[in-house]
């Protein structure tokens, strides 16, 4: 077996591309290596990254994230996925020792450091020369007990620049060269407002991707990732997770080109608590499919607003189908897709009309970051965080997610009633998030299926609590 974790000294060093070239060169079998089954996973709250990775391994990515689970669940879940995977590759965020605190507790060497990875450092060598060697010896020395198994310089001006910094390298540190990439407009991915576009949207994404396989197996040592890599450590996989025995109950979730983000370990967890999970396309599709429950996460709604807009027997069809109290759940972009209109960049669109209020989006972010929410009594179906065994004694007074959104919520009635008070984050409106009205919740929150907060059980369990009062309602009382 082989893991590893794909680190930088900063971000936008392009150790997603990195990333994404090595899980695709891998998965598929270049240089002379055979394919082997890769699991890519991404450090801290991201989508797209994913959505990316994901393509490239052919598997799943999930996230590993400091803030919202305990040490012991990261552990879990790296073995649960990864444990039957030839290859474990764990891609950071922002840089190897950068984290919310004095102490690094969060950081990405905090991540290597708790499930024992060696690191491989990419290093944006655009401008440098000898002063690489202090970079990398000073990174070593910070934290003795990170390894700092290989670098890959990346973004280099040429062959000559290549040949100075590795003889700079070799001399000074012990730290082998595993990959120099050329600076290449080939292997650059599009990017918007909320970082990369995701590869749900890029209908070239397959071709791009191996395309950027081709090259970095090209011009980085498989062979010595694969040996720097190596372990004789079996990942044991945990107890089968639990599963509902109950009735399934269906949920529609959006996902298409303009709502795309979804943890993968989330929409597992619906399913196990008893979802059967069925898509649409809001771009495409006249009416919902047969549903018991609707659920529209986040996405980029701003991108594709005349398409939202001339789809209007479906924004409809939502529209009657919540005001007829079907349970909603809706994140960031669809919460903004329930509101009545978006504007951005001098245009206006009408969008579902449900939440009395109108979108309006900005140039820089209203919301960003780690949210810290506080559930009041009101809220539909109770997301808070448990402790072990989700024993509903231990709950949390406080929930941890995160946000991320250029758009803010305007014109909502004052007497609008909210779901949660934010202690930390900005939400709504800097006090509150989470609409509520009929039986939708809509948040600028993402909410992510953790031990501490199984939403997803607790929306199942809201759904099917649903369909038993409309059933007993619809039983006409005896005389």
């Amino acid at each position: 077996m082989h893991r590893f974790l794909i680190s930088a000294a900063h971000k936008s060093s392009g150790k997603t591309t990195i990333s994404i070239g090595l899980a695709a060169a891998l998965s598929s079998g270049k240089c002379g290596q055979p394919p082997r089954s890769v699991q890519p996973f991404k450090k801290g709250p991201d989508y797209i990254d994913p959505l990316w990775l994901s393509v490239a391994a052919g598997r799943p990515c999930y996230n590993l994230d400091f803030f919202l689970s305990p040490d012991s669940e990261l552990q879990a879940e790296f073995a649960r996925h990864g444990h039957d995977a030839e290859v474990c590759l764990v891609e950071g965020n922002k840089g190897l020792y950068d984290g919310l605190d004095l102490h690094g507790s969060n950081s990405n060497a905090a991540l290597a450091r708790l499930l024992d990875l060696p690191v491989i450092l990419v290093l944006d060598a655009r401008g440098m020369t000898r002063g690489i060697a202090p970079l990398i010896l000073g990174y070593q020395a910070f934290d003795r007990n990170i390894r700092i198994a290989g670098v890959i310089l990346n973004r280099l001006g040429g062959r000559r620049h290549e040949a100075k910094l590795r003889a700079v390298i070799e001399h000074y540190t012990d730290v082998p060269v595993i990959g120099a990439v050329q600076e290449d407009a080939e292997l650059a991915l599009v990017e918007r407002h909320l970082g990369l576009m995701p590869a749900n949207e890029t209908a070239e994404a397959e071709r791009h991707i191996a395309a950027i396989g081709e090259r970095i197996a090209a011009q980085v040592d498989l062979d010595r990732l694969l040996a720097i890599s190596h372990t004789d450590v079996a990942l044991t996989a945990p107890a089968a997770q639990w599963r509902s025995n109950e009735e399934p109950v269906r949920i529609a979730i959006a996902r298409d080109a303009a709502f795309g983000f979804y943890y993968a370990d989330d929409l597992d967890a619906l399913t196990a608590a008893g979802a059967q999970t069925v898509f649409f396309d809001t771009l495409h599709d006249s009416r919902l499919p047969p549903c018991d429950g609707l659920l529209i996460g986040g996405g980029f709604p701003e991108c594709f607003l005349g398409e939202l807009e001339a789809n209007t027997p479906l924004r409809a069809d939502i529209r009657r189908a919540i005001e007829a109290g079907l349970p909603t759940y809706a994140e960031c972009g669809g919460l903004m897709y329930l509101a009545r209109s978006i504007e951005w960049k001098g245009k206006a669109a009408a969008m579902v009309g449900v939440i009395p209020g109108d979108i309006q989006m900005h140039a820089k972010p209203v919301g960003r970051g780690y949210v810290i929410l506080e559930p009041n009594a009101n809220h539909p179906w109770r997301a808070t965080e448990t402790g072990a065994g989700s024993d509903p004694a231990a709950e949390s007074p406080v929930l941890h997610a995160h946000e991320f959104h250029y758009s803010s919520l305007h014109g909502l009635p004052a007497d609008t009633r909210y779901a949660y008070a934010v202690r930390r984050g900005y939400g709504i409106d800097g006090q509150h998030d989470g609409v509520m009205l009929h039986r939708l919740l809509a948040s600028y929150t993402h909410l992510r299926a953790t031990s501490r907060c199984d939403w997803p059980a607790k929306f199942v369990q809201h759904v099917r609590a649903c369909l038993t009062a409309d059933h007993k309602e619809s039983i006409p009382c005896s005389t």
